[in-house]
């Protein structure tokens, strides 16, 4: 099987993988001997401004709040999940896809509606039935 020359976010967007730079490091954390002597995490790094996203999008993930993206515009991301680099691979691009994701997908704008005047009866009914309920409940005078 061959590899992927894009990276496919949506139906009518691609990221070109040569757009990605991608390092093989040695994993960090518990792993037995194969842990010092085998590179099998993934160092992600994907230059925003630099890309070819349309610029509405450059822009609003430059926005987002993400601890992996530097304030250069710069993604990283350290895959080390899996125990073999090609599994680590697709899982750095997959994470990458994730945010990219985040931004295409716009939220539709809220439209501030009113309660329904029977709504609002029903409402107001209910909390004085309450209200009778707690008095029921007090102490009686005796006088």
């Amino acid at each position: 099987m061959e590899k992927p020359t894009h990276l496919k976010i949506s139906n009518n967007l691609e990221i070109p993988l040569v757009e990605i730079e991608m390092q093989a490091i040695r994993a960090q954390g518990s792993g037995g001997q194969n842990v010092n002597k085998v590179s099998t995490a993934i160092h992600l790094r994907f230059d925003i401004k630099a890309s070819s996203l349309p610029e509405h999008y450059k822009e609003r993930l430059c926005q987002l709040k993400d601890s992996r993206i530097t304030s250069e515009g710069v993604i990283i991301i350290k895959a080390q999940r899996f125990s073999s680099q090609p599994k680590n691979w697709e899982d750095a691009l997959k994470r990458l896809g994730e945010i990219i994701k985040l931004v295409t997908v716009t939220m539709k704008t809220r439209l501030p509606t009113k309660p329904t005047k029977t709504s609002q009866i029903k409402r107001l009914e209910v909390k004085s039935m309450q209200g009778q309920k707690k008095s029921l409940r007090s102490k009686i005078d005796e006088e």
